[in-house]
């Protein structure tokens, strides 16, 4: 059975390069717009990894991680940031405080996101 990976994004191209490279590697791919699509999503399927968008329509991504750390069913799914390399310099506090596992910088290296995942799903 594969693993799947929640990827909450709002930008298609960056939803649409994810998924490519990782369903390629045999992952699962379940894509969500908004965090209130993930939320939705959440109530019925629980995944092994979550792809976070920081900047969504909405709900913050930062906000949605919060939640989903601060609640016992999801507290131990691995989450990745995807974030502007603008917001680089103030990131590991913040990640910290959200309690987000890693992130990576959009643009994003599909060499660097697919290293990043296997370190935590394999």
């Amino acid at each position: 059975m594969s693993k799947k990976i929640l990827v909450v994004d709002d930008e298609q191209d960056i939803m649409d390069v994810a998924t490519v490279r990782l369903k390629h590697l045999g992952y699962e791919i379940i894509p969500a717009v908004d965090a209130e699509e993930a939320l939705v999503i959440l109530q019925k399927v629980t995944p092994d990894l979550i792809l976070l968008d920081l900047l969504l329509p909405k709900m913050q991504g930062d906000e949605l991680c919060k939640r989903l750390k601060s609640d016992d069913k999801f507290k131990k799914i691995p989450v990745i940031l995807f974030t502007a390399s603008a917001v680089r310099p103030s990131l590991p506090e913040s990640m910290e405080d959200m309690g987000a596992d890693d992130c990576v910088l959009k643009p994003f290296d599909p060499q660097e996101l697919l290293s990043k995942v296997k370190k935590f799903i394999g």
